[in-house]
């Protein structure tokens, strides 16, 4: 199975630099810039073990100049790159051609149904403590690295037990999910809660619920972002609920959001994906969402105020 991966970040650069470690047949397609990073070998630093891979390399020209399908294609990018991300990857779609999106949210999957039919798109999430460094290096930041997937209908078909054989073996785990849905949609209630979280209040988890109403308003998050992914069909079983629950009110952790720290860093930020069309999907079925509100609104600002600053 020849396997492109878009991205070769901290998400992409990890699970491709994993597969490729085990030999299977990956290309990356980078960037000019990130390619030459590349061109001396794509390093992982992991608790778990480090890694040298000599990776294949492809850039969007090239690409687009000898157009040439792939069986699996695994999209890795920021939501912010995704409409650019698309067109680059669009000569690499053939006939038996996957595309198996690892972004967090639902909005993709819309975008590539749209671009290639949703014959060709499956499900997928991701969970990985990752960074990647001034060198250029993958950074593991604990063990924590898994992989899940499958089929939007639930069906356990030829080509995801084909995928799952290709996916397994590696350095992260593999999961293939028969309701790959409503995986996707509780990584996004809580990634959506922890966002809430941190943004609105600026600190850490641990530092939120240590002040007088902290705990209360940290519950009033996650209750919205319940709400919105119940109404929309895909409500968190009530075990996840409280795991996941003490582990973003927890006393003196401290956990923060990839967003807020994006936020801190003045990067780019998933305002519209992430915040934004949870807030869309819940107002749909008359949810009442004002912290949710409050936080997509300060990250617009935010946007706001970088697109001033690089004018």
């Amino acid at each position: 199975m020849r396997i492109l991966v878009v991205g070769a970040g901290a998400t992409g650069g990890f699970y491709g630099g994993r597969l490729a470690q085990i030999g299977r047949d990956v290309t990356f397609l980078v960037r000019e810039r990130r390619a030459q990073q590349l061109r001396n070998g794509l390093e992982i630093i992991s608790p778990l073990g480090n890694a040298t891979i000599q990776p294949k390399l492809v850039t969007a020209d090239e690409l687009r100049a000898k157009p040439q399908p792939f069986d699996l294609i695994l999209l890795a990018t920021k939501s912010y790159a995704l409409g650019q991300a698309i067109e680059d990857l669009a000569p690499a779609v053939g006939p038996g051609t996957t595309v198996l999106p690892i972004l967090n949210g639902m909005r993709q999957l819309d975008l590539l149904d749209a671009r290639f039919g949703a014959g060709h798109v499956i499900g997928g999430t991701c969970r990985i403590n990752g960074d990647i460094d001034a060198e250029g290096r993958i950074l593991q930041l604990s063990k924590l690295g898994d992989l899940t997937f499958g089929e939007r209908d639930g069906q356990h078909t030829e080509r995801i037990a084909h995928i799952n054989e290709q996916l397994s073996g590696a350095l992260f785990e593999a999961r293939l999910s028969n309701d790959i849905l409503a995986a996707m949609w509780h990584k996004w209630y809580i990634l959506a809660s922890l966002n809430i979280i941190c943004i609105l209040p600026q600190g850490t988890v641990g530092e939120v619920v240590a002040v007088p109403q902290g705990l209360a308003f940290a519950n009033a998050a996650i209750d919205e972002c319940i709400a919105a992914a119940a109404a929309n069909g895909y409500p968190p079983p009530v075990t996840l609920i409280d795991w996941d629950r003490k582990r973003v009110t927890l006393p003196g952790s401290d956990l923060t959001s990839s967003m807020y720290r994006d936020m801190k860093k003045n990067a780019p930020v998933e305002a519209d994906h992430i915040m934004g069309d949870l807030l869309t999907r819940g107002e749909a079925h008359n949810i009442s969402a004002p912290l949710l509100r409050a936080t997509y609104v300060q990250l617009k600002v935010y946007e706001a105020h970088r697109s001033s600053a690089a004018a």
